[in-house]
């Protein structure tokens, strides 16, 4: 997870990319829209393929939290 960074000056302080200013929510709307990894990587083209499976374990992981009713 260290390629994953986060600097209140940059980007609004979201989630980024190894200092770049690609947000993880970036490359997430990019997977969502359809497109295949190799076009994101043709894409974005500073991205690494290791930086969209971290992208995703992030996500995964942000989200995978228990939910309390009461």
């Amino acid at each position: 997870m260290e390629r994953i960074t986060v600097n209140p000056r940059q980007c609004g302080g979201r989630p980024c990319i190894r200092g770049m200013r690609i947000r993880v929510t970036d490359v997430l709307d990019l997977l969502a829209s359809g497109q295949t990894r190799e076009q994101v990587l043709d894409e974005l083209p500073d991205l690494e393929a290791e930086d969209i499976e971290v992208c995703l374990r992030f996500a995964s992981r942000r989200i995978d939290h228990p939910v309390v009713v009461t």
